[in-house]
């Protein structure tokens, strides 16, 4: 009979038996197979352990690499909770997280312990190479695993939040083990699985390639940050790489459809082509479609606050270029709600926040229960026990095939001239020109100004006059502005607060 799994780690430990030398990570420096990934990692486990670290927050201060990920699996094993952080982080947000948490630990590697005095960290500092050296210590390791339980922390990722505090979400073994099973099931991963990693290791966009990779000892290349400035070079790694599935977000697919590469390479191995974290602008995505006729195209959706992604929706049919690829339907043992202005459910069509019910649901905000309280509540629907929602922040509605769509966010909707705006729309009709590569809008709350800027070989003239055409006088942007190119979050999404601060300077 099987037992329930209650660890992450499980998923290491079951498939280092099976296929020990296969690697599971890699860059273009180093490798590690699971063999490596199990005994590195227990053999960090040990050393915390021995240093007396327990249930406590170990900051994982390294670059981009393999060791990395063996040091978040060691931190688990020691029983504390790992809390990515990187170099290219902004350095007043990497000192606002230290404030935070306040660590006793951190790892680093050999290049960034030499940054750390710099932050004016005070607690004990520890190298990835010096820590390996560790021999294991199976009885420290196994009287840690008999006391951990499956809602215990396993790492602290922090979001940037609207107000440009930090916060850090806190996820558990048990909301992690419930999106792995989950997403593979709707990716199909498998032991043939060969991931193309794109996203930060400081972002829960990583787990979609960290714990599947575990669980069917499939393969993850870590891709050379630099290649995605470079398109086509990009597209040649994956076919040397023979990489079959990426989970990327929208901004580094676009790059290479909006930039002609197809012409010149095609993905040829890439069967599944996962994204999220923006609205896929429907001209590029039918480029990807029409050089990948038999890739499998799924859009996914979710806040960082339940664990990674709640809903996903393969793409089967074809979008018109003003269309919204939905972003369908929540995953299994998730339900999404949909709540107007009252706490109630709209009718159909209509927009309301949504609303994450169930285990994918994280432990909420280190060290802040007041914001935790604003978000995670009492479910409306429900007044007869005690039970929690997440309010996203964001809009949506179901379309009349019955899927969901994203709307916007909370704070992209705006009131102008009489009317209730999402600025996504004018964002769509503007990526649908043919010259336009990205577009992105803000609105000035003081002046009731729309701002749209663009990226894209075409005149603000010619863009106004397009715009006019496809919407409604109200929504037509007061000011039109390009830009070499679009800032981005390191996760990949529009850097909106930096455009505000673009446009409050008058560039």
């Amino acid at each position: 009979m099987e037992t329930m799994q209650i660890n992450v780690l499980e998923y290491l430990e079951n498939i280092v038996m099976k296929v020990p030398d296969k690697i599971a990570y890699t860059d273009e420096l180093s490798e590690a197979t699971f063999q490596e990934v199990y005994d590195n990692s227990r053999k960090i486990g040990t050393f915390l352990g021995e240093q007396g670290h327990y249930k406590e927050p170990i900051v994982v201060f390294m670059g981009k690499h393999p060791s990395t990920i063996m040091t978040f699996y060691g931190v688990i094993y020691s029983g504390c909770f790992y809390v990515p952080l990187d170099e290219e982080m902004p350095r007043h947000r990497i000192e606002l997280i230290f404030e935070s948490l306040k660590p006793k630990a951190v790892i680093c590697d050999k290049d960034t312990i030499k940054l750390l005095d710099s932050y004016n960290y005070k607690g004990r500092a520890y190298l990835y190479d010096d820590i390996i050296k560790s021999k294991v210590n199976d009885s420290i390791l196994a009287s840690i695993r008999e006391k951990q339980i499956d809602t215990d922390p396993i790492y602290i990722v922090f979001t940037s939040g609207s107000t440009g505090v930090p916060k850090g979400v806190v996820a558990c073994h048990r909301s992690v083990i419930d999106y792995i099973e989950n997403l593979s099931e709707v990716l199909r991963i498998n032991e043939n699985t060969v991931f193309g990693n794109q996203t930060p290791l400081y972002v829960d966009a990583c787990l979609k390639e960290l714990y599947p990779t575990l669980k069917y000892g499939a393969t993850t290349h870590i891709i050379p940050k630099s290649l995605f400035m470079f398109p086509l070079k990009l597209v040649e790694y994956l076919n040397e790489k023979k990489i079959n599935t990426v989970c990327w977000v929208v901004s580094a697919l676009t790059m290479i459809s909006a930039f002609g590469t197809f012409e010149k390479a095609v993905p040829e191995y890439l069967e599944t082509v996962a994204f999220g974290s923006e609205v896929f602008p429907i001209k590029q995505f039918n480029l990807w479609r029409k050089y990948l006729p038999q890739a499998r195209f799924i859009n996914l959706y979710g806040p960082t606050e339940c664990t990674g992604m709640s809903c996903y929706y393969q793409v089967d049919r074809d979008f018109e270029l003003d269309d919204v690829i939905p972003i369908g339907r929540p995953f299994k043992n998730t339900e999404i709600i949909l709540l107007n202005d009252e706490d109630e459910e709209p009718i159909i069509g209509d927009v309301g926040e949504i609303c994450i019910r169930g285990t994918s649901l994280t432990l909420g905000y280190y060290n802040n229960f007041d914001k935790t309280d604003e978000v995670f509540v009492q479910n409306p629907l429900n007044k007869v026990y005690p039970e929690l929602i997440y309010r996203t922040g964001d809009l949506g509605k179901y379309n009349d095939k019955g899927e969901l769509v994203f709307v916007s966010r909370k704070d992209n909707q705006i009131k102008h001239m009489g009317h209730r705006i999402e600025l996504g729309e004018i964002e769509v009709v503007a990526n649908m020109h043919p010259d336009i590569k990205y577009a992105a809008c803000i609105f000035d709350n003081i002046k009731k100004k729309i701002i749209l800027y663009y990226v894209g070989d075409i005149t603000k003239a010619d863009i106004a006059s397009f715009l006019k055409e496809k919407l409604p006088r109200y929504m037509v942007p007061n000011m039109i502005e390009n830009l070499d190119s679009m800032p981005l979050t390191p996760n990949g999404k529009i850097n909106r607060v930096l455009l505000k601060e673009k446009y409050s300077r008058g560039i």
